[in-house]
């Protein structure tokens, strides 16, 4: 049996993060064409993290800068590597095709890390974003980290378009993937509480992921009052991962504004849930609170940048909004009406049947995987740019990690003198 090898700069936890379902999904996908999985990580499992050997993967911890790593991959042999970011493909990536060449390297971008962070400057000093923020230090990174690797898993289309348009990336290297969804139909709102059932507003994010909790504190400084106005007996449930102890200072039971924390089931509390708000100022990639929104039959409220790559030209179950007003009007509205929210409610099953079918974009990835594995010479070949930054990076990424092997050695040594 063919393997695949998956490099994760953490360990997946599909609980706590989006990023954690998309590399479930990823994994899910290769093992349902009969291919050994090992997922391998150089940080430390937390109590979190996916039970991967339940799930037949086999796991391995490696080292940074470390030659055991080549020892590892020569043995392993794997028929594809999949980086879970551009930083993992930076680490790792040179030394993949030193050691097996002729192994296909996959990057999951998960998003566009560059473009997070030029929205969140452009969003710091309060004003628009600009071409020339694009054009960061983490572009230049994350771009040669595409091209270094035969293709790279892009989940938005908005973000496929930047790659393609702005950057002019070789569409070639590129595959766009969203969330892979079962089918989804008016039955399934049958087994979902109905309007009448539910109550309260919710937010929910991983609260290390900088955007999340921006939006916690634009939520509560200048969205909250003014529902909490109309609506003097609703609350907010603030749900999410690795909340931190100035997180919970936000938590005020007379105001309604309600601090949870960690959930072990997200959708229990999105489907007890009336409406689910996310005013994200800023960020990249597919916003997984909404996908779970939708699953639970949860009309929503966001940004124009929360609802990026999202809808296409489908009509959004919910609202948007980019001011507090609008925000808060929306979701008074959608909380308050339920006519209203029945008909957002009614738009979700085309949006997820039309933008995320497992079965459409599985097909079509499959498509790309094979033909790019079974012409990956000439691919390379076509692909002069990728082929002289990964000489580059080799030549000196190389003699950098045996410094570095070398400086920790030094270091074990005398503390062990």
């Amino acid at each position: 049996m063919e393997k695949i090898l998956f490099i994760g700069k953490v360990w997946p936890e599909p609980a706590s993060s989006a990023a954690g379902t998309r590399m479930m999904q990823l994994i899910e996908l290769f093992q349902s064409q009969n291919f050994e999985i090992v997922f391998a990580s150089a940080s430390s499992q937390s109590e979190f993290s996916e039970d991967l050997h339940a799930l037949n993967v086999a796991t391995a911890s490696i080292e940074l800068n470390s030659s055991s790593f080549d020892a590892f991959i020569s043995k392993l042999n794997p028929k594809a590597v999949v980086f879970d970011r551009f930083t993992s493909e930076e680490q790792f990536g040179w030394r993949v095709a030193q050691h097996c060449p002729d192994a296909m390297r996959i990057l999951d971008t998960e998003d566009l890390h560059s473009l997070r962070a030029a929205r969140h400057q452009a969003l710091k000093e309060n004003r628009e974003l600009r071409n020339s923020d694009l054009v960061n230090d983490i572009a230049k990174r994350e771009m040669a980290s595409i091209y270094r690797c035969d293709l790279s898993l892009i989940i938005s289309e908005f973000e496929m378009n930047l790659l393609i348009d702005f950057f002019k990336i070789d569409p070639s290297i590129l595959c766009y993937l969203p969330f892979l969804l079962a089918p989804f139909s008016q039955k399934n709102f049958e087994e979902l509480p109905s309007f009448n059932k539910r109550k309260h507003f919710i937010s929910i994010g991983n609260f290390l992921h900088e955007p999340n909790w921006d939006a916690v504190r634009y939520l509560k400084k200048d969205i909250w009052p003014l529902i909490k106005e109309k609506l003097p007996q609703a609350e907010i449930h603030v749900y999410g991962a690795y909340p931190t102890q100035k997180v919970f200072e936000l938590d005020n039971k007379k105001e309604g504004f309600l601090i949870k924390g960690r959930v072990k089931d997200v959708n229990i509390v999105v489907r007890e849930s009336k409406i689910l708000i996310a005013p994200l100022r800023f960020g990249a990639g597919l916003k997984g609170k909404l996908i779970d929104a939708m699953l639970n039959g949860t009309p929503s409220v966001t940004t124009t940048i929360g609802l990026e790559g999202m809808n296409g030209s489908l009509e959004w179950p919910g609202e948007t909004g980019n001011d507090p007003k609008t925000i808060s009007e929306a979701a008074i509205r959608l909380y308050s009406d339920e006519d209203l929210w029945s008909k957002a409610q009614q738009k979700i099953p085309q949006l997820i049947n039309q933008r995320f079918s497992r079965e459409k974009f599985l097909s079509l990835f499959l498509e790309t995987f094979e033909k790019t594995l079974s012409t990956l010479t000439d691919h390379r070949e076509r692909n002069f740019t990728g082929a002289m930054l990964m000489h580059h990076t080799i030549s000196a990424s190389r003699y950098m990690a045996l410094w570095i092997e070398e400086k920790n050695k030094s270091s074990h040594t005398n503390k062990t003198i």
